[in-house]
């Protein structure tokens, strides 16, 4: 992988990449990938693995890299949340070694990183959560929202708490005149691209626009990051925005509907919804993208989902920097691994099969000769 990165790590961590360095006991495995060897190990991997990404992997990424070092004393793990597409950025310009994503490199984006990488870039499937529809309304927790009506009031075409649409999938719930403020993300976001992508598919033609990490409509509030987001509902009155589920604190949260159920998000509805979901046939061997279903009528699935992935290089330019990605994903995708993101982010475990598909994905990963 042609990185440099000698000249670079210093000002991105001035620039606000958190650094966490923990001092802690040798581990069993000492790449922390949780396949522990029965005589204890000292851990033999050292140096710093600089990467950049998805927001919404921020409090599973806190977990991950805690563990690993913990596993793995002479590793320092950074990680900048500047979101999906500052990630990919960074990826791909080779300011960093791996990215995290909410949605998985495209076909330009693949060419253009075997100019970094020298060979190919993976997408590793490592993160699955609910993308929650979060309110601020006085007196009301729970509402039923549909695709369609949601297309309409991230369109600005439905522009009241008590419009005819809301109440018709509300009975009994006594409604607002308040007028309906949509918040969006302002940057570039594969949490808003995971969200377009479910209204272009699953609003019956109520959404006129293409999936797109961007967001297309004029009009609403913008705020940067999830957490901007989160802050900007929190704020006002009447507010409506989508967030990672790991995010929504105290906020209303929507059901949505598949087939004839109203769904709540859940990790349990997002992992149904990952094994209702096909694989991208076409991508190389080791690039795992899934499809996602948005139309599932699969019982208890929730399709409005984002699977978030580990951007990573095929070959790296030294052993110290492939063992080190190496031994970072294998953690991430581990057992343990998913366990400390489900505790810290409510996420949805990775299935045995895919996870093991990922592992194999991940030991395919070298050194330039």
């Amino acid at each position: 992988m042609k990185l440099s990165l000698h000249g670079r790590t210093g000002a991105i961590a001035l620039t606000g990449i958190l650094a966490l360095t923990l001092t802690a006991c040798g581990s069993d495995d000492p790449t922390g990938s949780g396949n522990a060897s029965t005589t204890p190990e000292q851990s033999t991997l050292s140096g710093e693995l600089n990467g950049a990404g998805a927001t919404s992997q921020e409090k599973a990424m806190d977990a991950w890299r805690a563990g690993f070092q913990s596993a793995n004393p002479d590793v320092t793990v950074n990680y900048d949340p500047v979101g999906s597409g500052g990630g990919r950025t960074q990826f791909l310009d080779g300011s960093v070694e791996f990215a995290g994503s909410d949605s998985a490199l495209s076909e330009e984006e693949l060419e253009s990183a075997t100019a970094t990488c020298g060979t190919e870039a993976v997408d590793l499937p490592v993160y699955i959560s609910p993308i929650a529809v979060v309110f601020n309304l006085e007196g009301i927790s729970e509402l039923n929202l549909s695709a369609a009506t949601l297309a309409g009031i991230f369109d600005n075409t439905i522009t009241t708490w008590d419009a005819p649409q809301i109440a018709a999938e509300n009975p009994g719930v006594t409604l607002p005149a308040t007028a309906i403020t949509p918040v969006h993300r302002s940057d570039e976001s594969g949490t808003t691209k995971n969200f377009t992508d479910y209204l272009a598919d699953a609003s019956g033609g109520a959404w006129a626009y293409e999936a797109d990490g961007n967001w297309p409509v004029e009009g609403g509030e913008s705020a940067q990051g999830t957490s901007g987001v989160i802050q900007t509902v929190q704020g006002g009155e009447g507010t409506i925005s989508y967030a990672d589920n790991s995010a929504v604190g105290t906020l209303g949260v929507a059901s949505i509907k598949v087939g004839e159920e109203w769904v709540a998000p859940s990790e349990e509805g997002a992992a149904a919804a990952v094994d209702a979901s096909p694989r991208d046939e076409e991508r190389p061997e080791h690039d795992i993208v899934i499809e996602i279903d948005r139309e599932t009528t699969a019982a208890g699935a929730y399709p409005l989902i984002l699977i978030s992935y580990g951007l990573a290089c095929l070959q790296y330019d030294t052993a110290e920097k492939a063992d080190l990605v190496k031994g970072f994903f294998g953690y991430v995708v581990s057992a343990e691994g998913q366990a400390a993101a489900e505790e810290a982010a409510g996420s949805a475990p990775l299935s045995d099969t895919l996870r093991a598909d990922v592992q194999a994905a991940i030991d395919a990963i070298t050194a330039a000769a």
